[in-house]
């Protein structure tokens, strides 16, 4: 666990957490690292889970698949930030999402029932941790929120405008980069591959945008 100190010290969770405390208090929350391949399943859809996950290393996906088999991403998880941790927190007792690794990928688990309650050591930790996590939930909440937002526009066009405003203002610059491939990028969107693909080649042509594979520019 040595080896990921420099991830742990990044990890919002762990906020206010000073580093020499980082690993005693992984030890006293049970935490269990994991290595999984790229593609493996992490959370089944339809399980009932008690423990959360840090990605230190790699990117997990969260998806949800419908009747007809059709994906939809919900979340991409990078190094350093959490995954499950409100279905664990919440006991809900039939997960609706499944979680995938979308890269090769070492995740570190806790059992949400020993974060959420002190251990026999009264570590001075829990509370912390606890308004930490509150902060997190926050934060994707609103997460969430603007994902809707995307989704709900009636176009591809105007999904698509959206999206890579949003992403543009994040960056803070008009270059910039997506975290999803194209077929990412469409289930994450709710749309066709081949219409959205179309859609930017349209854009393109109407001088509103350049882009390479997952590089994008708004003119």
């Amino acid at each position: 666990m040595k080896k990921y100190l420099n991830v742990l010290k990044t990890v919002k969770l762990f906020n206010g957490i000073e580093e020499s405390n980082l690993l005693p208090l992984l030890s006293c929350l049970s935490a269990k690292a994991v290595h999984y391949e790229k593609g493996q399943t992490v959370f089944f859809s339809g399980e009932s889970i008690e423990r959360f996950g840090i990605v230190l290393s790699g990117q997990v996906q969260t998806v949800q698949d419908d009747y007809c088999g059709n994906r939809s991403i919900l979340t991409k998880v990078d190094t350093g930030n959490l995954f499950g941790e409100s279905f664990a927190c919440a006991g809900i007792k039939t997960l609706p999402v499944s979680v995938i690794t979308s890269a090769e990928s070492e995740l570190l688990f806790i059992d949400c029932h020993r974060f959420a309650a002190p251990c026999a050591k009264a570590c001075g930790f829990h509370s912390r941790l606890i308004q930490n996590m509150l902060g997190i939930v926050s934060i994707k909440n609103i997460s969430l929120t603007q994902k809707i937002e995307f989704t709900s526009k009636r176009t591809t066009r105007e999904k698509l405008l959206a999206y890579l405003s949003a992403e543009a203002g994040e960056a803070e610059n008009s270059c910039f980069s997506i975290p999803f491939n194209r077929q990412e990028l469409a289930d994450y969107l709710s749309v066709e591959r081949s219409a959205m693909s179309a859609e930017l080649s349209k854009l393109r042509d109407d001088g509103v945008l350049k882009f390479h594979k997952n590089q994008f520019e708004l003119l």
